[in-house]
């Protein structure tokens, strides 16, 4: 008997870990699409600094939820949440397995359980004001009012993270209530779907090292004229776009504010910070099944993923 749930396969991690390659493989194996769970590989013309997989890199697997928006548009957790509950059921009707893969938390609550405030209606004015008052007196301004109103979430949000702090002032200020307290009512949710999901991890000092290669990768693919075409494009640096890791490094570098080799030292610097609080978001998740890269290998874990889902698979 088919179960009324989609079954849904998540493999998340942090940056560099290994996901994408890991995901695309399995899929060329257990016939699945990939629904990117990436709040930066959203965006048109930025695909160096975002790590896309290229064409072929992509191996003829679909990808679903890159390249969607232009720099300069609006997107939520709530408009990624819509989009991917579409293609997660246009994916299952044809049979084939979805896959959602990244490494951008927010968006994997999301569409795993179901986040409580996704449907919160934003408020376009509000949105204006907080984003003048990080212009003129810097993200330390929003922070502050934060560490005031909400103090669990100013735990966890960066202070260069503009785009979060704003989203969690927008949902106090909105419904009177703490961003972190609606996180506490998602913890409580169940998943609407039949969820099997891996998270990717390696040995910090591995994981660091590759970011670091990564970093100077970018660079040699052309990472700065990628940003020169995004400003000659009319694209403001103040964009929450090009607040993203390595276009503003790269940025101060265009603007003569630092050298090219401090660009590079505060990417990978700031690209390690956000790794360890990618792993350390998803490690809360007490439904994730942790398989390191390193210790087990590729191809052993892809073989266990592809098993895993295959067992599931059997109950449809």
């Amino acid at each position: 008997m088919k179960k009324e749930k989609i079954f849904l396969l998540a493999i998340v991690g942090p940056t560099a870990v290994g996901k994408t390659e890991i995901a695309i493989e399995v899929a060329e194996r257990i016939k699945g699409e990939i629904i990117s769970a990436d709040s930066m590989q959203i965006y048109k013309y930025m695909d160096i600094g975002t790590a896309k997989p290229t064409k072929e890199e992509r191996k003829g697997v679909p990808h679903h939820l890159i390249d969607i928006i232009e720099p300069d548009e609006e997107f939520s957790v709530a408009d990624y949440k819509y989009l991917a509950e579409k293609v997660i059921e246009d994916v299952s009707k044809r049979r084939n397995v979805p896959i959602l893969t990244g490494g951008t938390g927010l968006y994997i609550n999301a569409v795993c359980y179901n986040y409580a405030f996704s449907n919160f209606h934003k408020d376009d004015n509000l949105r204006k004001e907080l984003e003048e008052k990080a212009k003129n007196y810097g993200n330390e301004y929003l922070y502050n009012i934060l560490k005031e109103v909400d103090p669990k979430s100013a735990e966890k949000i960066h202070v260069n993270n503009r785009k979060r702090l704003i989203r969690a002032l927008e949902v106090f200020f909105g419904t009177g209530k703490p961003f972190s307290f609606f996180e506490e009512e998602t913890k409580k949710r169940t998943s609407p779907y039949d969820l099997l999901i891996f998270g990717l991890t390696r040995p910090r000092e591995e994981l660091y090292d590759r970011i670091n290669k990564r970093v100077i990768k970018m660079i040699e693919q052309g990472l700065i004229d990628e940003v020169k075409s995004l400003l000659k494009k009319g694209y403001s640096k103040d964009l929450n776009s090009m607040q993203g890791l390595g276009y503003k490094e790269t940025i101060e570098y265009l603007e003569g504010k630092i050298t090219l080799d401090e660009a590079i030292y505060k990417i990978q610097r700031d690209t390690r910070h956000y790794a360890k609080r990618q792993f350390t978001w998803f490690k809360k998740n007490k439904d994730i099944i942790w398989l390191d890269v390193s210790k087990e290998g590729k191809e052993k874990i892809i073989q266990h993923i592809v098993l895993a889902v295959e067992g599931k698979l059997k109950n449809y």
